[in-house]
C-alpha cells in the first residue's frame, strides 16, 4: 500500500461468522445486506484465542467476504490465529473485497452495499441472498484517519465507491469542503446522499456505457476548479481509470503522492461463467502438474518483465508511446533489442500488437503501469539490487556464504554506504513500515519510557508515530552517515512541527558501538544480515549503557517451520547470497540472544503477528 498522509490504525485480522438481518435495493443499481451476529461483539474464535468486537472507524474500512465453490454449501475459510488469519494452500478460499458502508456497534447491524450488475461471486450472492443466510467476513485489517489536515477534499469514484464516498459524507465534519464526481450506469442510480454547504456533488451516468469504457471520471476530474489550500485526493473505481485519474494529479496538478488516497477496486475484463449457472464465474482450473511445474522452471519472463519495468514500457504505452522506434527512442533502447524484447512481451500475452510494429497492452500487461509492481520489479531499484545475488543461488548453496560481489562486483555493505541507493533502500523499507510502527507505538512494551534509542532501516517512521503517541518521550535514532543523511530529510518531510521533530536526535554511529544511555532500546529488522556472532555482540553493545531496569526491544522476522510460506522463503534465499545468512528460527534467534547474555522476559504480539521480544 503507498504512502499517505493519513494516520493510520492496524487491527487484528478475525475471521467472523454473521447472518443477514435484511436486505434493502437502495436504487435499482446497489443492493444493501444488512448482516448481524454475535460475533460482531468480543468472542472465542474455534481455535481458543480471544476475538476483540468488530471495530471499523474510517470510512473506507473494507472487510473480505469468503463463498462457497459452485455446488458446495460451505466456503473454504482461512485458520484464525491469533492476531491474523493463515490461509490453506491446497483450495484456496474464494473471497472478494467489500467496503463497510455503516456499522451500528449498539444495534451490532453491518451493512455492505453490492453493485448489481456483471458476474461475480459477491454479486450473485446478494441477488440470491435471503434473512438467514450465514456469511463468514475477514476484517478491517487496517483503518486510515480522516484525512483533516487538508484544506479540501477531491473524491472520485465509479459505481464501486458509492459506499464509501455515502460513508465519507454521513460522517465528515460539518465544515468540510469537498468536490465529489460520482460515476454511475444512469440517472436513476442516483443515490440520496448527506447534504452539506462546502460540498458540491456531480453525477456522471454512463448512459448505457458498459462500466470502465468511459473517461467521464478522467475528464469531470481534469475540468474541476483548483482550490486554494492543501488538496487531499480519493479515488477509487476500476484500476486504469484510477491509474489515469492519480496520473492527473502527480502529474498535472502538482499533488503529493502522500496525498493521494487511490484504490482499483476491480479490473475490466472478461469472465468465463460455469456452463451450468451463467452468473457464476468458473473457478480457476488446477493447473496439470507438467504446465505447473513448466511456469515454476521458466526463467525468462520474470527477467523479461523486471527489463520492461527498467525501461518503463508499460508506462509508455499507456501513455500512447506505442511504435518500436518512438519506445526506443523514449526508454534510450537499441530499436532492434527492444523489438526482440517486445515481440516476447507479446507472445506471453502482456503486450497485444494493435498494429505492424506497434504495441498496447493486454489485460496483465496492465500490471506493467502499478506503481507497487514497478517499484518491486524495477532491476534499478531497491528490491532489484537486493535480489541480484539470486543469480549465483547455487554457489551460495554449496558455500553457505554470500555471492553478491561475485554477481555484482560489490558487497552489498558497501552499496548501502552509498547515498543514491541508501535512498532508495530507506524508502521502499518504509513504505509499509507504518503497519508496523503504528502498533508498536501503543504496545505496552514502551509504557513508562522516557527515552528510547533505535536502530532500525524504518527508524523515521517508528520515531514519528513514537513521540506523537507519547508527548514526554524522547528518541534518539543510531544510524550510519547514509542512512542518517535520508532519515533527516524524510523527518523534514513527515514531522512538519518542529517542537515534535526536536524531540528526534539522530547520532551517525553503528549498532556495534555503545547506544547513548537510555531507559529503552529497540532493534528492528537489524539482525537478519549479521552472522550469529556478530548479531549477538551487536546486542550486547547496544545494551551497555541502558539504565537500571531498562529494555531491549528486539524486533525480528523469523522462519515458521510450521507455516511454510513463499515470500518467507524468497527473503530467506535473497538474504543467504545477499549477506550470507538468511531468516533465522525462533529457535536460532533464542542462541543469538542467549550468546549476547540475555533471556527473553516476554513477548508481545502487535499488529497482524508481529512479535516484540523484551530482553532481559
Amino acid at each position: 500500500m503507498p504512502k499517505s498522509s493519513r494516520a493510520i490504525t492496524v487491527h487484528p485480522v478475525v475471521l467472523r461468522q454473521l447472518e443477514v438481518l435484511r436486505i434493502h435495493d437502495v436504487t435499482p443499481g446497489m443492493r444493501r445486506v444488512t448482516l448481524t451476529g454475535d460475533q460482531l461483539g468480543a468472542f472465542t474464535s474455534s481455535t481458543g484465542f480471544p476475538m476483540r468486537e468488530f471495530r471499523s472507524p474510517a470510512f473506507d474500512d473494507d472487510v473480505r467476504l469468503f463463498f462457497p465453490y459452485p455446488g458446495e454449501s460451505e466456503p473454504v475459510l482461512p485458520v484464525q490465529g491469533e492476531h491474523s488469519t493463515i490461509y490453506p494452500k491446497d483450495l484456496r478460499p474464494i473471497n472478494r473485497v467489500y467496503t463497510v458502508r455503516r456499522y451500528d456497534p449498539v444495534a451490532r447491524e453491518l451493512d455492505l452495499d453490492f453493485v448489481k450488475h456483471g458476474t461475480g461471486a459477491a454479486t450473485t450472492w446478494a441477488y440470491r441472498a435471503a434473512p438467514g443466510d450465514r456469511l463468514h467476513i475477514g476484517g478491517p485489517a487496517a483503518s486510515r484517519a480522516f484525512p483533516a489536515q487538508a484544506d479540501w477534499l477531491l473524491v472520485a469514484g465509479d459505481d464501486t465507491a458509492l459506499p464509501a464516498i455515502g460513508r465519507l459524507l454521513d460522517e465528515a465534519p460539518g465544515h468540510l469542503r469537498a468536490q465529489v464526481f460520482i460515476e454511475i450506469a444512469e440517472d436513476a442510480h442516483r443515490q440520496t446522499l448527506r447534504e452539506l454547504p462546502g460540498v458540491t456533488v456531480t453525477w456522471l451516468p454512463r448512459h448505457g456505457a458498459e462500466a470502465g469504457t468511459t473517461p467521464l471520471l478522467l475528464d469531470a476530474v481534469r475540468g474541476a476548479d483548483w482550490w486554494e489550500g492543501t488538496a487531499f485526493a480519493w479515488v477509487a473505481g476500476e484500476q486504469a481509470a484510477v491509474r489515469d485519474i492519480r496520473r492527473h494529479l502527480v502529474d498535472d496538478r502538482g499533488v503529493a503522492k502522500e496525498d493521494i488516497e487511490f484504490v482499483g477496486y476491480w479490473k475490466r475484463s472478461e469472465v468465463v461463467a460455469l456452463e451450468e449457472d451463467a452468473a457464476l464465474p468458473d473457478p480457476e482450473k488446477n493447473t496439470a502438474a507438467f504446465e505447473e511445474f513448466h511456469d515454476l522452471a521458466d526463467l525468462v519472463p520474470p527477467i523479461a518483465i523486471r527489463a520492461a519495468v527498467g525501461l518503463g514500457i508499460g508506462d509508455l504505452i499507456s501513455r500512447g508511446v506505442t511504435s518500436v522506434d518512438a519506445l526506443a527512442g523514449a526508454s534510450a533502447s537499441d530499436p532492434r533489442a527492444l523489438g526482440k524484447l517486445l515481440r516476447y512481451l507479446h507472445a506471453i500475452d502482456l503486450l497485444t500488437e494493435t498494429a505492424p510494429g506497434k504495441y498496447g497492452l493486454t489485460e496483465l500487461g496492465e500490471f506493467l503501469t502499478y506503481e507497487f509492481w514497478a517499484d518491486y520489479l524495477d532491476p534499478e531499484g531497491a528490491n532489484g539490487w537486493q535480489s541480484a545475488g539470486l543469480f549465483a543461488l547455487l554457489e551460495s548453496v554449496r558455500t553457505g556464504t554470500s555471492v553478491y560481489a561475485s554477481v555484482t562486483g560489490r558487497e552489498f555493505a558497501d552499496l548501502r554506504r552509498e547515498q543514491w541507493y541508501e535512498d532508495k533502500h530507506l524508502d521502499a523499507a518504509t513504505r509499509f513500515a507504518t503497519y508496523v510502527a503504528a502498533p508498536l507505538a501503543a504496545s505496552p512494551a514502551l509504557e513508562r519510557v522516557e527515552h528510547l534509542v533505535i536502530h532500525a532501516d524504518t527508524a523515521s517512521v517508528i520515531a514519528r508515530e513514537v513521540t506523537a503517541l507519547h508527548p514526554q518521550l524522547r528518541v534518539t535514532i543510531c544510524a550510519l552517515p547514509a542512512q542518517a543523511d535520508w532519515l533527516r530529510r524524510d523527518l523534514a518531510r513527515s514531522v512538519p512541527d518542529q517542537a515534535h521533530r526536536d524531540r528526534i536526535e539522530i547520532v551517525e554511529q553503528s549498532i556495534f558501538e555503545p547506544s547513548p544511555a537510555a531507559d529503552a532500546v529497540l532493534v528492528s529488522q537489524s539482525l537478519a544480515a549479521l552472522p550469529d556472532a556478530d548479531a549477538a555482540h551487536a546486542l550486547r553493545r547496544t545494551a551497555e549503557n541502558l539504565a537500571v531496569g531498562g529494555r531491549l526491544l528486539l524486533v525480528e522476522q523469523t522462519f515458521d517451520t510450521e507455516q511454510l510460506d513463499e515470500h518467507d522463503g524468497e527473503a530467506d534465499l535473497i538474504a543467504l547470497t545477499r549477506d550470507g545468512t538468511g531468516l533465522r528460527t525462533d529457535a536460532e534467534l533464542d542462541v543469538v540472544i542467549a550468546a549476547a547474555g540475555r533471556e527473553v522476559e516476554r513477548t508481545e504480539t502487535i499488529g497482524w503477528g508481529t512479535t516484540v521480544r523484551v530482553l532481559r
